[in-house]
C-alpha cells in the first residue's frame, strides 16, 4: 500500500488511493488510529481515503479513528492528491460527508476550496458568555468561535477542553480562539484530534464567517495560524472559499510491521 503524507499549514494528513485498495470502513478507522499515532507510526492529524463512487469522494478519518464530516485543509490536500494521481484537472470537484467541495489548483503548492454551505449560525450562552456557533455542511461540522485578547496555548488548553465537551453542544465542537486586530490569529482545538493543531481550515473559515456576520470581515482576509497563513473570502454564491499552501512531504510503501 502506498501512503502519501501531505501538510497544509501544519495540518498533516496521510492519504491513500482506496479505489485501488478496497478497504472497508472498519479497516479504515483502525488504520487511521494506528498510523496517525505520533512517534509510534507515521503520525498525522487525520487520514484521507480517495474513493470513486463513481465520482471522487473524500473519506476523512480523525486521528482517533472517528469519521469526520469535513476538513478544510484535508480537502485542499485531497485536491492536490487527486490532481497528481491523474483523477482530475486543475478544477477538482468531489464529495465529502458534509457535501460537495469544489477545489482549484492555483499553482504547484497552493490550492483553494469552495466549501459546503454554512448550514447553521447562531449564538449560544455558555457560562454566562455568548459565543458564536457555526456548522459547515450537512451534516454540519460544529465549530465554536471564541474571541480572546491573546493566543497562549498553555493558558487556553483547560478552557478549550471544557468547551469541547460542553453539555450545551450536543455534538461537541471544534473550539476556535481568535484575536482581532491588524493581524487576525486563530488557534483551534480539534474534535477527533483532541488537542490543538497547527491549523484548521474549517476553523479559520468559521471565524471568518462570524466576523462577516458581525460586519468585521470584508473581502479576502488573512489569518495567521501556528502553521502559517490561510486566506478566506465569501464567494459570490455565499459559500466560503479557503486558500493556502499544500506541501507533499513524502510518499512511501506501508510495511506490514507498522
Amino acid at each position: 500500500m502506498i501512503i502519501t503524507k501531505m501538510q497544509a499549514t501544519g495540518n498533516d494528513f496521510l492519504l491513500v488511493d482506496n479505489s485501488k485498495e478496497g478497504l472497508g470502513a472498519e479497516e479504515k478507522s483502525l488504520m487511521a488510529r494506528r498510523l496517525c499515532k505520533r512517534r509510534l507510526s507515521f503520525g498525522a492529524d487525520g487520514m484521507i481515503f480517495l474513493e470513486k463512487r463513481p465520482g471522487l469522494y473524500m473519506d476523512f478519518y480523525n486521528s482517533d479513528g472517528s469519521l469526520g464530516e469535513m476538513c478544510g485543509n484535508g480537502a485542499r490536500s485531497f485536491a492536490r492528491f487527486a490532481y497528481e494521481k491523474g483523477y482530475a484537472g486543475e478544477e477538482i470537484i468531489f464529495d465529502s460527508l458534509a457535501g460537495r467541495v469544489e477545489a482549484k489548483r492555483l499553482d504547484k503548492q497552493n490550492y483553494s476550496i469552495e466549501m459546503p454551505v454554512v448550514s447553521y449560525y447562531g449564538l449560544v450562552e455558555i457560562d454566562g458568555e455568548e459565543l458564536a456557533y457555526v456548522e459547515i455542511g450537512s451534516p454540519g461540522l460544529p465549530h465554536l468561535v471564541v474571541g480572546v485578547d491573546e493566543i497562549k496555548r498553555d493558558q487556553l488548553h483547560k478552557r478549550a477542553l471544557k468547551l469541547r465537551h460542553h453539555e450545551k453542544l450536543t455534538k461537541g465542537a471544534n473550539v476556535n480562539f481568535y484575536v482581532e486586530g491588524k493581524e487576525k490569529q486563530v488557534l483551534t482545538f480539534e474534535r477527533g484530534v483532541e488537542d490543538f493543531t497547527l491549523a484548521c481550515g474549517t476553523g479559520v473559515s468559521s471565524v471568518y464567517y462570524h466576523l462577516y456576520k458581525e460586519n468585521k470581515a470584508f473581502g479576502e482576509e488573512s489569518f495567521l495560524t501556528g502553521g502559517g497563513r490561510l486566506y478566506v473570502e465569501m464567494g459570490s454564491s455565499g459559500q466560503l472559499i479557503l486558500k493556502g499552501p499544500v506541501v507533499k512531504v513524502y510518499e512511501c510503501e506501508l510495511l506490514e510491521e507498522v
